[in-house]
């Protein structure tokens, strides 16, 4: 999910989130600090000039959502190994999908590709790991979600600024108040973009005035591949390749933060995952571990990293790079 760094922890709407209904788990507020609250976001939005009855729609029948501040309490800690972490996201079942949806949208992704520089099956990989390629976009009010969030107090300036930017996501007429839903965090649409995402990154790919990452399939893989672009994705490269290490492999050298190029890591006694002389390519990668201090051991080059401002997790990325490779045939 774009923007907020978290993985099976609920914060997308993917198939291991807590799906729950709108209305299931809302309640009246239990005291009368959130009502007050709420007119405070509404007399600010004004002020930033949102038009009033967008915020009466939006803001009238908020909510607070007691299943929301229970989801960002209680995260379930992350005991996976990342073989089992692999072998759930880049299962043969959403493989077959994603290539599946490659072919039936090849003509838009390619035309995504001329405009934005993005490899299709990196777009379809991420559209399946955030939502099960526009299944699963979540249940729950965004701004209802937001303005719990928000008034929580626990990461309050934060969920604030981005419940200001949902209002003007609505005020911008993008989508109507109403059909605004999404993750428990505030994640919305087919690539999941927080508020301040979607600000930053949609794009009305099909020129109708609305940028409409729910229900527009060619607005939401073009944003997807826009907010790639726009964080210094190439083209020309793809995101790395398993390795194996000598023996004797200094633990100072694993890390993003080490780039050499790929001649230098051969030099290094850096082979490919089957024991082979890594590929003469004129290009910078580092060496990661899958988990912290073993392996297995990988190459990423820059598109990894750019994986990792998407979801800043060692796990994700990888898993991305791995069932982008498989939908592409790999």
């Amino acid at each position: 999910m774009a923007a907020i760094s978290l993985v099976l922890c609920g914060c997308t709407a993917s198939a291991e989130e807590p799906q729950v209904s709108p209305n299931a788990s809302v309640i009246a507020p239990a005291e009368d600090g959130f009502q007050t609250f709420l007119a405070s976001v509404r007399a600010e939005a004004m002020e930033k000039g949102l038009r009033p009855e967008i915020l009466d729609r939006a803001l009238g029948g908020v909510r607070h959502i007691d299943r929301v501040i229970e989801l960002d309490r209680k995260q379930p800690e992350f005991t996976l190994s990342f073989n089992e972490y692999l072998s759930r996201i880049v299962s043969s079942t959403r493989v077959e999908e994603g290539r599946r949806k490659l072919a039936e949208n090849r003509v838009l992704l390619e035309a995504i590709e001329k405009r934005y520089g993005v490899q299709p099956r990196f777009v379809v990989a991420l559209w399946g790991i955030e939502t099960g390629f526009g299944r699963n976009t979540g249940g729950m009010s965004v701004v209802s979600s937001l303005a719990t969030l928000a008034y929580d107090g626990r990461r309050s300036k934060y969920f604030k600024t981005e419940l200001m930017n949902a209002l003007t996501i609505l005020d911008q007429g993008h989508i109507e108040p109403e059909a605004m839903i999404g993750s428990w965090a505030g994640a919305m649409g087919q690539c999941q973009f927080m508020p301040s995402t979607f600000l930053k990154f949609a794009v009305d790919w099909d020129g109708d005035g609305r940028r409409n990452i729910w229900t527009n399939r060619s607005d939401a893989l073009a944003s997807a591949a826009n907010y790639l672009s726009s964080e210094g994705w190439k083209g020309d490269q793809t995101w790395g390749r398993a390795v194996k290490l000598p023996k004797d492999f200094p633990a100072s050298l694993v890390g993003v933060e080490t780039r050499k190029s790929v001649e230098e890591w051969s030099g290094l006694g850096v082979k490919d995952a089957a024991g082979k002389p890594l590929p003469k390519r004129d290009i910078q990668g580092s060496i990661v571990l899958a988990e912290a201090g073993k392996g297995p051991a990988f190459l990423v080059y820059d598109n990894f990293r750019t994986i990792m401002k998407w979801n800043r997790s060692t796990f994700f990325a990888l898993a991305a790079g791995h069932l982008a490779d498989r939908i592409g045939g790999k």
